[in-house]
């Protein structure tokens, strides 16, 4: 069986978790998530432990059942911590600025790029070449995050561009006459 499957989850305090024949939805301080359940996983809620059980002993239902795993506790974790992504601006004259639900590049283009953030995931900028963005749900916020990134990527000569703060770009040696 899979390893990740078979540890169970522990559920904090101020976390609570309601499974049902299709979906098992997670509630906590900072919101509420929910994710639909396979038929090859069994999922049982005993005095605020989660626990994971393949269906049957076919391959496939180990593999889901240590999906499921991991994808449920990214939600606990996400209704009682959040998650958070930090990108670094570098490059002269590349800045942001986080409007309400927009974020406003300066990117070296022509025009300025402004991002609209989905419904669950803020934006900040302590200063104007960090941004970050928060929010409870890992894969939307890593989405996000990857978007603004793609904007501008950092280039391999100057490394100029939107990396992610623990990005390391190598650099490329420039052409020799």
């Amino acid at each position: 069986m899979s390893r990740v499957g078979k540890m169970p989850i522990a559920l904090p305090k101020g976390a609570e978790a309601t499974v049902n024949a299709e979906q098992i939805v997670v509630k906590g301080p900072l919101g509420t998530l929910s994710q639909s359940l396979s038929a090859l996983v069994k999922v049982q809620n005993d005095n605020g432990t989660l626990k994971f059980e393949a269906a049957n002993d076919s391959r496939e239902a180990n593999a889901m059942s240590g999906t499921l795993r991991a994808l449920v506790n990214n939600m606990v974790n996400g209704v009682t911590k959040g998650f958070e992504k930090k990108l670094n601006l570098v490059g002269v004259g590349y800045r942001a600025q986080a409007q309400g639900d927009k974020l406003n590049l300066s990117l070296g283009f022509s025009h300025p790029v402004v991002h609209l953030m989905p419904k669950g995931v803020k934006c900040e900028t302590p200063t104007q070449t960090e941004i970050l963005i928060k929010g409870i749900d890992r894969q939307q916020v890593g989405q996000v995050a990857a978007e603004v990134r793609a904007y501008r990527s950092p280039e391999p000569y100057k490394g100029k561009g939107v990396r992610y703060a623990d990005e390391v770009v190598v650099l490329k040696e420039t052409k020799k006459k």
